[in-house]
């Protein structure tokens, strides 16, 4: 595929997205998930290389192809790394699945936002150096996490204001961008501070000059179909769901009242996988997976307007 065919797919094909980017504080809980405990590594270098043979696992399965998968997110590390003597992004693109890099350096305090309720993302002061090695890598686009823990309305234009800003900068250098202002699922107030992020994206996004697109990965929200004017809006390319921390069937099953929104579910993918299976236990259980997040992207359920879950 060429930079226009992904283009292409990831704005209409049918399929969804695969998170493969957990990062160094996420990857101990990834690996004890897998069966693998933490004794089984010292330091960073044996990790990354435990997560690696985990995702080469993976990636190499006759499950994931893009036949129901249009693209995959992954950590630098990952995008650095080989699969069969190949780099990953070539080996995605050789099974017609669009690579996309997560170039975020973790989260800033509470403390660091006004009012506090959010975390910021920590500045990425390599981000043009990072993106020079991903164009050689021939990944397509990025994505960016922060976290909204409460309904507050000046921490949530923050979050937004520089998930923006960022993304601008994305555009500019020839990436298409994924702005992810998650917001925590375990809120109390969620279903107020959604709609606040809806109201807030909107207005960013009338914002956006023609042809500066994005895309948006997004909570699944407490009621269905809140982001769907986010969906329609002509910036947005395609609106994804993260899992954010649901078991799979929760996930898909909230997935499915939302119109027009795909996933891109990392835990929720993986959950069941487990290093001692066999080969074949693997993949079938890899395919179970990928066709019931598949069918929760695209076979959507009638809801009531402002039905709640």
């Amino acid at each position: 595929m060429n930079g226009r065919e992904m283009a292409a797919r990831i704005r209409s094909g049918t399929g969804f997205i695969a998170a493969l980017d957990q990062s160094g504080g996420s990857t101990p809980r990834t690996l004890r998930d897998y069966g693998i405990a933490d004794g089984r590594w010292q330091g960073e270098d044996e990790m990354f290389a435990l997560i690696h043979a985990m995702r080469t696992r993976i990636i190499t399965s006759p499950a994931f192809t893009g036949d129901k998968i249009i693209g995959a997110i992954l950590f630098e590390k990952t995008m650095d790394g080989e699969v069969d003597g190949k780099p990953v992004p070539q080996v995605l693109i050789e099974r017609n699945i669009v690579p996309f890099l997560k170039v975020d350096r973790g989260l800033e305090d509470e403390d660091e936002a006004e009012g506090g309720g959010v975390q910021l993302m920590k500045p990425i002061e390599d981000l043009d150096a990072l993106l020079l090695r991903a164009r050689d890598k021939g990944i397509f686009g990025t994505k960016m996490r922060s976290v909204i823990r409460s309904a507050n309305c000046a921490g949530i234009e923050q979050i937004v204001a520089q998930q923006f800003a960022v993304g601008q900068r994305i555009l500019a250098a020839g990436f298409m961008p994924i702005l992810e202002p998650e917001y925590d699922i375990r809120a109390l107030d969620r279903a107020v501070g959604e709609a606040m992020l809806r109201d807030t994206l909107l207005r960013h996004l009338d914002g956006l000059p023609e042809g500066m697109d994005v895309m948006l990965k997004l909570s699944i929200p407490v009621e269905a179909n809140l982001y769907r004017p986010i969906v329609a809006h002509p910036r947005v390319v395609r609106v994804a769901a993260l899992s954010g921390g649901y078991a799979r069937s929760k996930a898909c099953r909230e997935l499915a009242r939302n119109e027009g929104v795909i996933a891109s579910f990392s835990r929720a993918l993986l959950e069941g996988l487990h290093e001692r299976m066999s080969d074949d236990e693997f993949d079938r259980a890899l395919a179970a997976a990928i066709d019931a997040i598949f069918r929760a992207s695209m076979q959507k359920i009638a809801t009531s307007p402002g039905q709640p879950e």
